[in-house]
């Protein structure tokens, strides 16, 4: 087979007593460019899979590059040797479906069950996405039909935010479902507790399309209103359409002492330290949720977040040293923002409580616990 049908890593890679080692799979659709956030999760979650005897390999359907035909062909043969194990299967609507019409997944797991395996699926997009035209609500629909099938036939079904959280869940949640919130994607190095000069606001990412642009508005409105209250301030802007948005970044903060950094998409050792250089992270990109890693890793490098709830936001992120705002109340965001960088054991205390909720609930070897208590649970007593 092709080596470009498949990811995976060498068992040399990782060293691991073959004796205790449960073998298993993370199933991924197409690869998301210019970075895969999921291809990154699998990949730590594998690194830290292995203090638990468990050798994770990463696998793909690649059928944009190779069509569906051939590729659920190459699948079938590869599950031929997945007999009794694990096979994760990564679930976003769009690694299915170029257009967010996820059918084909329902073919996956059929020549996964004919094969014998046991299959998990990990729902990084825990709803359908969101309806406003007909074709959109179609769609909806479909993609909430999918999910509710994929969730009847799985062994295991990991949601990426808390099971009380899912309003297409029934009152009473179904055995198989299970909560673990996604880890930070980089390798996190100890925060500095130091303030910095002058204050340093970090932005990572900003989403694409009109969304951008108000999220845009947003972050100029706020270190804007911060500089005119406490002088000069830097903005550090970095990740997936930073650069598209840096024209408009530049005009918006003209004429104000606002140092402007902009970078596109960084490694996960330079996003670390871009946020062990700065003071707050501001989360514009809709409300804070355990499944957005852009959030998490903020946390996990000990620095205060101001954000806005939505459906998804509960525990343990609520924890952390969040604040929460509403985006459409532009004047309580700029007072939340004005706040965390001018009052230092207010910030100081924010920190220690992302810190403290990091190493409890959101690392990688807490997160890789979880899943071994379940993927070590004897089939007979599941």
């Amino acid at each position: 087979m092709p080596s470009s049908w498949a990811i995976s890593w060498s068992k040399n890679d990782f060293p691991y007593s073959p004796v205790s080692t449960l073998p298993a799979i993370a199933l991924l659709g197409r690869k998301d460019q210019p970075t895969d956030a999921v291809e990154e999760y699998c990949r730590h979650l594998s690194q830290n899979m292995q203090a638990h005897g468990i050798q994770l390999d990463i696998r793909r359907v690649p059928w944009e590059l190779h069509g569906w035909s051939a590729s659920l062909d190459a699948l079938r043969l590869m599950a031929t040797q997945w007999r009794g194990r694990w096979v994760l299967v990564q679930y976003t609507a769009l690694a299915w479906s170029a257009r967010g019409f996820p059918h084909r997944i329902l073919r996956v797991f059929n020549i996964l069950k004919t094969a014998g395996a046991r299959i998990g699926v990990v729902f990084h997009d825990v709803g359908p996405f969101p309806a406003s035209g007909l074709r959109a609500q179609i769609r909806r629909w479909i993609q909430l039909r999918i999910m509710r099938k994929i969730l009847s036939r799985a062994d295991l079904a990991v949601f990426t935010v808390p099971i009380a959280k899912i309003d297409w869940l029934s009152a009473t949640p179904p055995p198989n479902a299970v909560f673990i919130p996604v880890g930070p994607n980089l390798p996190v190095t100890a925060s500095s507790s130091v303030s910095h000069q002058p204050p340093t606001v970090a932005v990572f990412s900003i989403t694409g399309g009109d969304d951008g642009v108000r999220e845009t508005q947003t972050i100029v409105s706020a270190v804007r209103f911060a500089s005119q209250k406490l002088g000069s301030l830097r903005l550090s802007v970095f990740g997936r359409y930073s650069r598209m948005r840096e024209a408009a970044l530049r005009e918006g903060l003209r004429d104000t002492s606002v140092e402007l950094s902009v970078e596109d998409v960084l490694s996960g050792e330079q996003v670390a330290r871009r946020f062990c250089d700065s003071d707050v992270l501001l989360f514009v990109r809709g409300g804070i949720s355990s499944r957005r890693s852009s959030a998490i890793a903020g946390i996990a490098c000990g620095l205060p977040v101001i954000a806005s709830a939505s459906s998804e936001t509960a525990p343990p992120l609520t924890d952390a040293g969040v604040v929460l705002v509403s985006l459409d109340n532009q004047e309580e965001l700029n007072a939340a923002l004005v706040r965390v960088l001018s009052d230092s054991p207010y910030r100081q205390a924010l920190a220690a409580r992302s810190r403290a909720v990091y190493e409890q609930s959101l690392s990688w070897p807490i997160i890789a616990s979880s899943y071994a208590a379940r993927l070590r649970v004897d089939p007979g007593t599941s």
